[in-house]
């Protein structure tokens, strides 16, 4: 299976990532052709300005990477973010809440930032952080998720405990099915896990190795 350069956010959030790091990631997207860069809020403006034009989106991330915060914290993370120039948003679920069954809360925080991604305009994109989940809350999650109106469920920050798994990409396949889209992200390092990741059902990869995949 070839992989297309549309699957690919390249991605770069470690915290003393600087102006030249970041810089160097949008040259390598522009000259690829990825589907969009993905970065912390602080840097969505330089992102956005470098990218403008190019087919290339801004993605920032949202409640990174723990999640743990009010619902409308990550709404004015998110809004900052859109008028900073975000054309897709990834944020971080209420993990603690999931796993304490108030869904609720997790459904009126996925909303919260739903209500400031405008449809059609701002892609939604959900972490739920498989590696702190059961299969049952896995399967909870995306369907919260698909409620909220989510455009994608995603597994990982990258940040936690573990990554992307083939098993838990394409138990999120079949929990979405054609209402949402799956982005793997986590631990994806060469061409044999992205395409492990995509023939379980991954529409989009995220992945700071994007170039080194590519490659083969």
């Amino acid at each position: 299976m070839s992989l297309d350069v549309k699957l690919f956010d390249h991605t770069i959030l470690k915290a003393d990532a600087t102006y030249g790091d970041v810089e160097k990631i949008c040259k390598e997207a522009l000259n690829y052709g990825f589907a969009s860069v993905c970065v912390n809020q602080y840097r969505t403006k330089q992102v956005a300005k470098i990218l403008d034009g190019s087919g290339v989106k801004t993605c920032t991330v949202v409640g990174f990477p723990l999640g743990a915060m009010s619902s409308d914290v990550k709404a004015y993370e998110a809004k900052r973010a859109i008028n900073d120039g975000a054309d897709e948003i990834d944020m971080v679920i209420n993990v603690g809440a999931l796993k304490d069954g108030d869904y609720d809360t997790v459904l009126s925080d996925i909303k919260a930032v739903r209500n400031v991604c405008t449809r059609g305009k701002v892609e939604l994109k959900v972490i739920i952080e498989t590696c702190l989940l059961s299969d049952e809350e896995k399967v909870k999650a995306c369907d919260l998720a698909v409620e909220a109106g989510a455009d994608f469920v995603k597994t990982s920050t990258g940040f936690s405990t573990g990554g992307a798994t083939v098993e838990d990409v394409a138990l999120m396949r079949k929990a979405v099915g054609a209402k949402a889209s799956v982005k793997a992200s986590g631990g994806i390092r060469d061409a044999a896990c992205a395409t492990a990741m995509v023939a379980a059902g991954a529409d989009r990869l995220g992945t700071s190795a994007t170039v080194a995949i590519i490659k083969g």
